[in-house]
């Protein structure tokens, strides 16, 4: 550490209340955005550990206060759980309506000192290991039937928008992988990403701008909670799927000790907003990243997944997948700028201090301490000058794989795992696995490709691979 060890106050400013916390959400969501937002306070005060207010602020939270930690050193705190307590902080200052969830506190918003977290999760690591040998297998048949209708998309209008397939075939794959049904072939019909789509929203509306007219949108979202009622109907159908397609999942559960109600709400939960919407996020994000950094990346991943399926007899493997570095390094460099869950919430335990790069921070008891992951992912002690900049080949090597501590995406280091008394991710591999799988399948594919990248991924062009790994059926 360089500066003084010497501890001090926090600085920063909250303003007046309830005046300083709708001008900062308007700053936030408006007028400078949130990359913006945070950095600006680190500016004007001159550190990385500093006090601001969060959205959504009034009337949705009591207390949008807390203590940023805003760098890649400071950040770490918010994993360590005999520091900091994470009941009910999943979204931040504010919590959801337990009725979007069938009554429940699901495990996201438990604490690892609550004894249901440790079933719950318990549970969910079962359920990943005893779907292991379904992921690939679900994931190849449901994504070569997307490129098949982007294919013809580009040759009906020459162009298909990736964010709309994505969150179709996302949805009918995540529950063929975990539960061997897809959505699709069940009631639920091709209105599941639409239910899905629609729940998220109500939970996380406090959280995000639609794009809208601010007079329409802090109003509507940001002011006050959207009824839960309105979606009562759209989860009856939801947990309808998931109470018969998991049946074995919930079996499973009783003999750990957990109700098949609370168990299955807690599955819904999991698959759909922790799962599927984390697809909904990173698939575009990846893509995008790899259609700007054009074709000499393409060529190198073409090449490194090609010769890997090759070695393994033409069949996309574990092993195989193990021996792609780049494609490895590819998916955590995307996860790194543009992590699914952006922000991370905990109220210290006890008096604490707080390290960054420069200096030493008192935190009281009881204080909300929160981590902007982009802040600390983009840092550029840690990263260089290339901090904020998409290096496909960053994490390659022996050096680039002492970087991958500092790759925290999924509520923890990338270097550790999850378990049953932290907090960490429990599909955390999971998430590696399909980014890995997404880049294959493309790849396998296609020699390059070209897209429109804004707000969404558009597929403009792809260029057939002129050399094949697989029988044409497989591919």
């Amino acid at each position: 550490m360089s500066g003084s060890s010497v501890p001090r106050s926090v600085p920063g400013s909250y303003g007046l209340p309830v005046i300083g916390a709708v001008r900062d959400r308007l700053d936030f969501y408006y007028f400078q955005g949130q990359d913006k937002y945070f950095e600006s306070r680190v500016d004007r005060y001159g550190s990385t550990v500093v006090r601001i207010n969060v959205p959504p602020g009034p009337f949705m939270a009591r207390d949008p206060r807390v203590v940023a930690l805003l760098d890649a050193k400071s950040f770490p705190v918010l994993f360590d759980v005999t520091k900091v307590e994470k009941k009910n902080v999943f979204t931040g200052t504010y919590m959801p309506s337990t009725s979007l969830t069938g009554g429940y506190r699901v495990c996201s918003y438990l604490d690892p000192s609550e004894p249901t977290h440790a079933k719950v999760k318990q549970l969910l690591f079962s359920l990943l290991l005893s779907r292991k040998d379904a992921v690939v297998p679900a994931f190849r048949s449901n994504f070569s039937k997307l490129f098949d209708t982007v294919e013809s998309q580009i040759a009906q209008d020459g162009k298909a928008d990736f964010g709309k397939l994505n969150d179709v075939t996302a949805f009918d794959f995540v529950g063929e992988a975990y539960f061997g049904v897809r959505p699709s072939a069940t009631d639920l019909g091709k209105g599941g990403p639409t239910k899905a789509a629609l729940w998220l929203l109500w939970q996380l509306h406090p959280l995000i701008t639609l794009g809208l007219p601010m007079i329409i949108e802090e109003p509507l979202l940001h002011t006050f909670h959207l009824p839960p009622f309105l979606l009562s109907g759209d989860y009856k159908a939801l947990y309808k799927y998931f109470s018969t397609a998991a049946s074995q999942a919930l079996d499973t559960a009783e003999s750990i000790g957990l109700s098949r109600e609370e168990a299955c709400h807690n599955l819904l939960f999991a698959t759909t907003f922790n799962s599927y919407g984390g697809i909904k996020i990173m698939f575009p994000s990846l893509l995008a990243n790899v259609a700007k950094a054009g074709k000499t990346l393409h060529e190198k991943l073409a090449a490194e997944i090609r010769a890997a399926v090759a070695e393994a007899g033409g069949e996309v493997t574990f092993p195989a997948l193990e021996k792609m570095e780049l494609t490895k390094s590819v998916v955590w460099e995307a996860l790194r700028l543009d992590p699914p869950v952006k922000f991370q919430y905990g109220h210290a335990k006890t008096d604490l201090e707080i390290e960054s790069h420069d200096a030493v921070f008192q935190v009281k008891k009881g204080e909300m301490l929160f981590g902007y992951q982009p802040c600390a992912t983009k840092d550029a002690v840690v990263f260089g000058p290339t901090a904020r900049e998409f290096v496909g080949d960053r994490f390659v090597g022996e050096e680039g794989s002492n970087l991958l501590q500092y790759v925290y995406w999924s509520n923890g280091r990338e270097t550790e795992n999850p378990s049953l008394d932290n907090k960490q991710c429990p599909g955390k591999n999971f998430v590696v696995l399909v980014g890995r799988l997404f880049l294959v399948e493309l790849f396998l594919r296609y020699d390059t490709f070209t897209a429109d990248v804004g707000t969404g991924v558009v597929f403009t062009g792809v260029t057939k691979a002129t050399s094949r790994v697989l029988p044409p059926s497989k591919v």
